[in-house]
């Protein structure tokens, strides 16, 4: 009876993953509402707090996650590797929040093309990152495998997309905005958004890693 208590319930870590890879995605297209109507103060407030309960639901399911660890014996994968996996995902969703907060507490003026751009390529991140999660439940079935390492790949295509769209927006920021403090606000609404994709690549390169040493 002690012995079963100790043994992993069946998918239990997979399913955490997936459940919380749902929530990063809610969190994404509740931010890209936020950005398409931000003209709308009351519909900026209200999906601001979709961003925040996205993000607070995934930090239950963390929660979980580590207490998991700690109760099971026998993991499906190594316990490292789970607990940087859910931890790495749980930043992803936390800068989403925070790139939400600083546009409301910042009270950014209006949105720009890149900021819109940044955005388009967190929310295309974030659904990869949750379509590489959910097939690291069969990572033993080579075809199961392969997917998972081109939608990482394609992950670090997107994130290096960002980079370009991150450059040229620094640069015609500092070139363009004569308002220093308006060029404050974007400079750190970019940095945050640019940082949501880092956090997915570091997600598919943790992934990367489970499949190659499980398949």
């Amino acid at each position: 009876m002690l012995f079963g208590k100790l043994m992993p319930r069946d998918g239990n870590f997979f399913e955490m993953f997936n459940q919380h890879a749902d929530r990063i995605v809610e969190a994404a297209r509740a931010f890209s509402q936020l950005v398409a109507n931000y003209h709308d103060a009351h519909l900026r407030e209200q999906y601001n707090r979709d961003v925040d309960n996205a993000e607070r639901a995934a930090d239950r399911v963390t929660q979980e996650v580590n207490r998991s660890l700690h109760k099971t014996f026998i993991t499906p994968i190594d316990r490292e590797q789970i607990h940087s996996l859910i931890n790495s995902m749980d930043d992803v969703a936390d800068l989403l929040q925070d790139a939400a907060e600083t546009m409301a507490l910042y009270d950014v003026r209006s949105m720009t093309d890149e900021i819109r751009r940044l955005t388009e390529l967190c929310m295309k991140c974030c659904e990869r990152v949750k379509d590489a999660v959910k097939l690291l439940s069969n990572i033993g079935d080579p075809a199961t495998a392969e997917a998972a390492l081109k939608t990482c790949e394609e992950i670090d295509r997107l994130e290096s997309d960002a980079d370009r769209v991150m450059r040229s927006a620094m640069s015609k920021l500092f070139r363009e905005e004569p308002d220093v403090r308006e060029l404050i606000k974007l400079k750190a609404i970019y940095e945050l958004l640019e940082t949501v994709t880092d956090k997915c690549e570091d997600v598919a390169n943790l992934i990367e890693g489970i499949v190659l040493e499980n398949s």
